[in-house]
């Protein structure tokens, strides 16, 4: 509803970047710079200085950001009320998911709200956590749902469920016929694991270094990005890995891998991860209650 041109410009001014506000906008670049441009036009001054591959706002840019911030927030205070008093819910929303809960966790759950408000469209961004936090961090996405403890403080984190992990390994490796493993028996094998920034690779990490009686380190053999190309090669004899119970439901009915307790347990939080605004959109109010009565149902059903 508010003018396109502040709208393309706000998200210019909040990533200062073309190239990532067009990215965000599902636009073209071009596209976004004349949008820019015909605001410029129209206030008859510069909103942006462009150097070195670099912009930064102007004084008339700066002026002009927080009067759009003020302006979008009174939009969206007026369709949350106007939906108030009609009761509809609708609207768009971005989300964001790190990659083990986008490919798990996210679907039936997305499914399941899109049945109750069809009205209501998703956005969705999948990346690791560090991806995740730093697109919340740069307003990039309104809502963020990651697999690892979150260290900036001016964001607003709630934790959603916690994760058990499990080591796994194929049928017939030497530890295949253990119920439980301890650190030190991992460290004697090839160890599969995600790529830098992974919300699991981290978890793994500290695990690692609080285990005080553990002077070694992982004996990494491969880096991958994403939890099913790790079962692969884990089931294909590379060597073992630690994964979330949540991703290997189908292998361990299957037969094709073996998951093993860690000892002591390694549990992780899933998290929603939001900016500390004063004003939310009710779409956004009404996907995290649906998200925590889901979680909730979930851990019950365990």
């Amino acid at each position: 509803m508010a003018d396109r041109r502040l709208q393309v410009f706000h998200t210019v001014a909040r990533l200062l970047s073309f190239t990532k506000a067009a990215e965000t906008l599902h636009m073209t670049q071009p596209a976004v710079t004349f949008q820019v441009r015909q605001l410029e036009d129209h206030f008859n001054t510069r909103l942006f200085d462009r150097t070195h591959n670099r912009i930064s706002l102007t004084e008339a840019g700066r002026a002009v950001f927080a009067y759009a911030e003020r302006i979008f927030e009174l939009y969206a205070e007026m369709e949350n009320a106007v939906r108030e008093i009609t009761g509809a819910v609708s609207g768009a929303l971005t989300m964001g998911a790190s990659t083990t809960i986008a490919e798990y966790m996210l679907p039936p759950l997305l499914g399941d709200f899109k049945e109750r408000y069809p009205d209501i469209v998703i956005h969705l961004k999948v990346a690791n956590t560090e991806g995740i936090v730093s697109m919340v961090e740069n307003n990039t996405i309104d809502l963020g749902l990651v697999e690892a403890p979150v260290s900036n403080k001016n964001l607003v984190v709630e934790v959603c469920k916690q994760d058990q992990l499990f080591a796994i390994a194929p049928p017939g490796h030497p530890l295949a016929d253990q119920e439980t493993v301890d650190l030190t028996q991992l460290l004697r094998y090839p160890f599969i694991c995600r790529e830098e920034g992974s919300g699991t690779r981290e978890v793994i990490v500290d695990y690692l270094q609080i285990q005080h009686d553990c002077s070694a380190t992982l004996n990494i053999a491969m880096e991958l990005g994403s939890p099913e190309a790790i079962k692969g090669a884990v089931e294909a004899g590379m060597g073992v890995s630690v994964v979330s119970g949540t991703t290997i439901r189908k292998e361990i009915k299957l037969g094709t891998l073996v998951a093993l307790r860690l000892d002591p347990p390694l549990n992780r939080p899933f998290s929603f991860v939001h900016q500390k605004q004063k004003f939310r959109l009710r779409v956004m109010e009404e996907l995290l209650e649906f998200a925590r009565d889901y979680c909730r149902d979930q851990c019950a059903n365990r």
